[in-house]
């Protein structure tokens, strides 16, 4: 990295990468690592969030269902101390939720993750872009393959049919 993003590479990439979950088909992240990534409390964030709700409409912003909540607590194979998750389900905040975050928060902190995690996004969503062109090139190619495998198989079907002898005959030869 060079240039203005150097700059603003405040904590590891792949840290935050490796918190990214999709939920409901989205890429979210939790109010309570974004909370750990911007250096400071669930509770302090989810403060700032619900004094400003209007600024968080729903696909900006929802609180996981009790079951999402539940599978979520069931993936974690160890619990990172008492507390890691609330009694209550937390919040997921998509790609235009955190970017709105950086209007709440002020902390040069929380303003250099919000550009790290928003460039992140982006990153997954090229990524996932060009997967979807490589799966369409691999499905084509595989229609053309078949396709060759059908004329092949026609032109075998014909060189098993007997063919007519060319050429002249004599009559005790029939």
């Amino acid at each position: 990295m060079s240039g203005p993003e150097q700059l603003t590479s405040v904590i590891p990439d792949e840290r935050i990468t490796n918190k990214v979950l999709i939920i409901r088909g989205v890429k979210i992240l939790l109010d309570s690592d974004l909370a750990e990534l911007y250096g400071t409390e669930t509770k302090v964030l989810n403060q700032s969030v619900t004094r400003n709700q209007d600024r968080f409409p729903s696909d900006f912003m929802f609180r996981l269902t009790t079951d999402e909540f539940k599978f979520l607590r069931s993936q974690s194979v160890t619990l990172e101390g008492r507390g890691k998750f609330s009694k209550h389900p937390p919040r997921a905040f998509t790609e235009q939720g955190v970017a709105m975050l950086s209007s709440v928060l002020k902390s040069k902190r929380a303003v250099q993750v919000n550009i790290q995690i928003i460039r992140i996004f982006t990153r997954l969503r090229q990524i996932l872009s060009s997967s979807t062109e490589t799966q369409n090139k691999i499905q084509q190619m595989d229609q053309d393959i078949k396709s060759i495998y059908k004329i092949l198989e026609q032109l075998m079907v014909e060189e098993q049919t007997p063919k007519p002898k060319i050429g002249f005959r004599m009559d005790n030869e029939a």
